[in-house]
């Protein structure tokens, strides 16, 4: 692949690595992946009531023969208020998951701090386009033979007509 002149086009990932990784690794976060994929990672039932918040990991302790003992690290998630009994019950299912996750054992417990979420509120839906007026362009359309493509061009033309 070649470089891209003058900078870009970046790849998106590219872009959220350089502008968002040093705010991670601040909080612990040796990769982004745990906050971006975390509804994927502990399921849409938990995500939707907590996001991680910061990596805790503690210093490494040298034994007798010169060797790092590491401990597991405490993973603090945002939850909401109502949600943190349940979240709290369901902690070692969340451990278990953000562990296969990682791909071994990096995470040892979880704290919790109640507070409100910081999630974005997802964009309004324009409304669909009137079906009669949809069937209406649809059938004045009688050239394209595809019925899918047709129907989809008259849903865009309706759409396009109400703005």
């Amino acid at each position: 692949m070649t470089k891209p002149t003058r900078g870009y086009p970046r790849p998106l990932s590219e872009f959220t690595a350089t502008s968002l990784g040093g705010v991670l690794k601040a909080q612990g976060f040796a990769s982004m992946e745990i906050v971006t994929r975390w509804r994927d990672i502990v399921g849409a039932e938990v995500a939707a009531h907590s996001e991680p918040m910061k990596i805790n990991w503690p210093r490494p302790k040298t034994d007798v023969g010169d060797v790092e003992q590491t401990e597991p690290a405490t993973l603090v998630l945002r939850v909401e208020g109502p949600a943190a009994l349940e979240i709290q019950h369901l902690s070692s299912v969340i451990l278990e998951r953000v562990n296969r996750f990682f791909g071994w054992h990096a995470v040892g417990r979880l704290a919790l701090r109640q507070a409100p979420l910081r999630r974005k509120t997802p964009k309004k839906l324009p409304p669909a386009p009137d079906p009669a007026a949809t069937a209406r362009l649809a059938a004045s359309m009688p050239e394209i033979e595809d019925d899918a493509l047709r129907d989809a061009l008259a849903r865009l033309g309706v759409a396009i007509k109400t703005k």
